[in-house]
């Protein structure tokens, strides 16, 4: 019994080191998301992704790259703009954009395991794209495509992130905008809706990592193949990193965590990166597929996902190999967790929570704005109605 508290409070230890490590980090993501989201209009751009061409891809990765890093999300908009008429390389390359090319996953990657990695998941964010881009007919034949497209109009929208109008918010200028209390309380409400999706996610990731780096050394020699030539050893564990993401079932910002622990614990460079991009085809994810496409575009589609994933991942290794990007030291455990003390991180987390209450404060106090206008406009109803009643039909003079 002894044993099992002890162990319990180390890992529940480990993930709050851990989420004190990243906080300010995602205070800050999170902001910038939102500003983007509220400040930044998309309704042109979402008319404009009927196309499947270069262009088309484009412009539904710039679409996704100013979205929400919400895997749920980044799919539930992705089968709305499916249904709309966007073509799936477009809808596809929306997904990928919005959960790799994200200011908040970049930051939290920064933090706990280098720069390098950033850089990585924005170059293979662009990978990824144009990968499934090439090889998408190799999948999906446009028979199918069509098929998914009626069945995605009928099935139900599920985890949806619209809570506000795009663009707009008080100005008609970025300076008009920073001034507007009106404006920053849309930020807040587009900040508040991210959070309330991702808690979970990143909780678990959180969770997870404190626990699994408890499991030790043989656990890990198990995972990945360490006495083996380099090629063999790479090609294992880009294999291995995305299965470990499905089996993790957790997504977005929130599989950051345990994409350190692992690094630390020797699975590779390109391995990490397979794992950071594998968020899209956890198990949940491709049951909401199923769902939204039928089973046959949503085998499909994974499979397409999961391989260019692989490439994408291989890809980026030897880019960044060839360059000397790859870091040759592994933090250790302590590393990754950190520590609480009288430093730069204490300031910033401290600026951190500031910055969150403050939107959090906004976000609230605009909802009850919201629900007390909305009981005038409705008491001003009633007040019309019994006059309309007690006044009867109109007379009509002889």
């Amino acid at each position: 019994m002894d044993a099992f508290v002890s162990t319990l409070g180390e890992g529940l230890r480990n993930s709050l080191l851990m989420a004190y490590e990243v906080w300010w980090a995602l205070v800050l993501g999170f902001a910038i998301s939102a500003i983007v989201q509220a400040w930044v209009p998309s309704e042109r751009v979402e008319r404009s992704l009927s196309g499947s061409g270069p262009l088309a891809v484009l412009r539904a990765t710039g679409l996704g790259a100013a979205s929400s890093s919400c895997s749920y999300a980044a799919i539930a908009i992705a089968r709305s703009l499916f249904a709309k008429g966007a073509s799936a390389a477009t809808a596809l390359a929306f997904q990928f954009a919005s959960t790799n090319l994200v200011w908040e996953l970049g930051l939290v990657l920064w933090v706990l395991i280098g720069w390098q990695f950033t850089l990585a998941e924005f170059v293979g964010g662009f990978v990824l794209i144009g990968l499934m881009a090439a090889m998408l007919r190799l999948f999906v034949s446009p028979r199918l495509e069509r098929h998914a497209r009626r069945h995605a109009r009928e099935a139900p929208a599920g985890h949806t992130h619209d809570h506000g109008s795009h663009g707009g918010g008080g100005g008609t200028g970025w300076h008009g905008r920073v001034l507007s209390l009106d404006a920053w309380t849309q930020v807040a409400g587009y900040y508040r809706a991210d959070w309330a999706m991702l808690w979970k996610e990143i909780s678990i990731g959180f969770l997870l990592a404190g626990f699994i780096a408890l499991l030790g050394d043989d656990f890990f020699s198990f995972l990945f193949v360490e006495d083996a030539p380099a090629a063999v050893r790479t090609i294992e564990n880009v294999i291995a990193g995305p299965l470990i993401a499905v089996l993790s079932f957790v997504c977005s910002v929130g599989n950051i965590p345990l994409a350190a622990v692992l690094w630390s614990e020797g699975i590779s460079f390109a391995g990490v990166m397979a794992f950071i991009f594998a968020d899209l085809i956890v198990l949940p994810i491709v049951l909401a597929y199923r769902k939204y496409y039928g089973t046959a575009f949503a085998l499909r589609i994974t499979a397409l996902m999961f391989v260019t994933m692989v490439i994408a991942a291989l890809i980026v290794d030897a880019l960044f190999g060839l360059a000397g990007l790859i870091p040759t030291e592994r933090p250790t455990t302590d590393d990754v967790f950190g520590e609480i003390g009288l430093d730069y991180k204490l300031a910033l987390n401290l600026l951190g929570a500031i910055v969150f209450s403050s939107l959090i404060y906004l976000s609230v106090r605009g909802s009850a704005q919201g629900a007390r206008h909305d009981e005038q406009l409705a008491g001003a109803n009633l007040r019309r109605t019994p006059d309309a009643v007690h006044a009867g039909p109109p007379r009509h003079r002889s």
